[in-house]
């Protein structure tokens, strides 16, 4: 058999990403495409003793206690989405958008915080705002562009605020506290939020006609919106979830368990739990984790065959060249990667492809890994809304009005696209925005 360890770390680097570009092209998964590189290289480069050596890297990932928090999490946004807590925390929030220009838009970012510090889960925050916040700003007439940016930048949030489960898999793979990353994306989130909030207000400042206020018939309408019902439980469960998590009370696997039982709670209280709603929860859950598992496996397989050939040497060596030694330059090249990867492959490919390599550089220059996985979450954001493969585009799509375009939704997003730019920027120059709790 030929021996591909004779081509050398370089050239079997670009074979290696060669042939997974060729199978994916070819409409393979990435899960198996990684998969099966990595045992042909596990094969060709080590030979058949090798491949124990993978099957032993799969289980240190599949088998850790706190991966048994993306589940609950997960399961957490089913169940949100299929019960009516969501769209009475919309309606509540109303008292927020009364007489001020902008005020649904805002109203709008405002329950979507609410709602990832819930769940952590971006596609069903999108759609969910998709089906409650962007047909009532534009019955309102607001800005259809306007509308839109708010309402897809909004539902991206959960990828930052905890409990992120971009953050959850990115501390499995790099072996940092899950917890010491929630308490550091939690300012850099809220700023990003905030940031969004700012946008609105001065632009709907400028030009008024953006953003109509409400007529004395609508004001009165939301007089009959019941704020108790609608703000106890989404906020209980908020104060569960974070509240154990901060103070140290439980873990972020005890947490994530603890919300779960709290949602199905409220839905039991609200009258709306049933069987079949747990069902497709349960059925939307194990289809989602599942995708995650299989990439996991997949990834984490290639990830331990390329370091065994000597590529972590590798890529900081040719990473370091680039950068001319500085750890700006090494940081910045690290996030160009992170964007165009981003672009193509999902989230979850992204963090355990890359992860594992970056990190160890990352130390080795002296940074702080926490820190390191707030910009990673915060690159992440952007690619969650760039063209052309933007996931929350697409998520938007699939509920928003037909005469809305995927390039009208792109185009939207520039702004706010704009904004995660600048505060991703704030955090690299500013490390303590992140690192201010220690």
């Amino acid at each position: 058999m030929f021996d591909l360890s004779s081509l050398g770390i370089g050239y079997g680097s670009l074979l290696m990403l060669g042939s997974m570009i060729f199978l994916l092209l070819t409409g393979m998964q990435l899960a198996f495409v990684t998969l099966l590189v990595a045992m042909f290289f596990a094969v060709g480069w080590f030979g058949f003793g090798a491949l124990p050596l993978v099957t032993s890297r799969l289980y240190s990932f599949v088998g850790s206690y706190v991966f048994l928090a993306v589940p609950m999490f997960v399961l957490m946004a089913a169940l949100l989405d299929r019960s009516g807590i969501a769209r009475d925390l919309f309606d509540a929030m109303k008292v927020f958008g009364r007489k001020l220009r902008g005020g649904v838009a805002v109203q709008t970012l405002l329950v979507a915080v609410v709602l990832a510090s819930m769940s952590g889960v971006i596609g069903g925050e999108t759609v969910l705002l998709g089906i409650l916040a962007l047909p009532q700003m534009l019955r309102l007439g607001y800005n259809r562009k306007l509308a839109i940016g708010t309402t897809c930048a909004g539902g991206a949030l959960g990828t930052m605020l905890p409990p992120s489960i971009v953050l959850i898999i990115y501390g499995l793979t790099a072996s940092v506290s899950i917890g010491d990353l929630f308490k550091a994306a939690f300012l850099p989130a809220l700023l990003l939020a905030f940031a969004y909030m700012a946008y609105v207000l001065i632009i709907c400042r400028l030009n008024p006609e953006y953003a109509p206020l409400p007529s004395e018939e609508e004001l009165a309408e939301d007089a009959n919106v019941n704020y108790f019902k609608a703000l106890f439980f989404p906020l209980l469960s908020v104060a569960v979830v974070l509240g154990s998590i901060y103070t140290g009370v439980a873990s972020v696997t005890e947490a994530s368990a603890l919300g779960v039982v709290g949602i199905m709670i409220s839905a039991i209280i609200r009258g709306e739990m049933s069987f079949s709603m747990l069902k497709e929860s349960a059925k939307a859950t194990m289809s989602t984790c599942g995708m995650i598992i299989w990439i996991g496996i997949g990834a984490t397989a290639l990830v331990g065959v390329y370091n065994l050939m000597g590529g972590i040497d590798f890529v900081e060596s040719t990473i370091l060249a680039l950068s001319g030694g500085s750890v700006l330059g090494t940081v910045l090249i690290m996030m160009l990667v992170l964007f165009v990867l981003g672009m193509f492959l999902d989230w979850v490919g992204v963090a355990l492809l890359t992860m594992p390599i970056f990190v160890p550089i990352i130390m080795n220059l002296g940074l702080d890994p926490v820190w390191f996985g707030v910009v990673f979450c915060l690159n992440m954001q952007v690619s969650f809304l760039s063209p052309p493969f933007g996931p929350a585009a697409f998520y938007l799509k699939s509920v928003a009005p037909k005469d809305i375009s995927l390039g009208e939704i792109f185009s939207s997003l520039l702004p706010f696209i704009g904004l995660q730019i600048l505060v991703l920027a704030l955090v690299v120059f500013f490390p303590q925005l992140a690192l201010w709790w220690q």
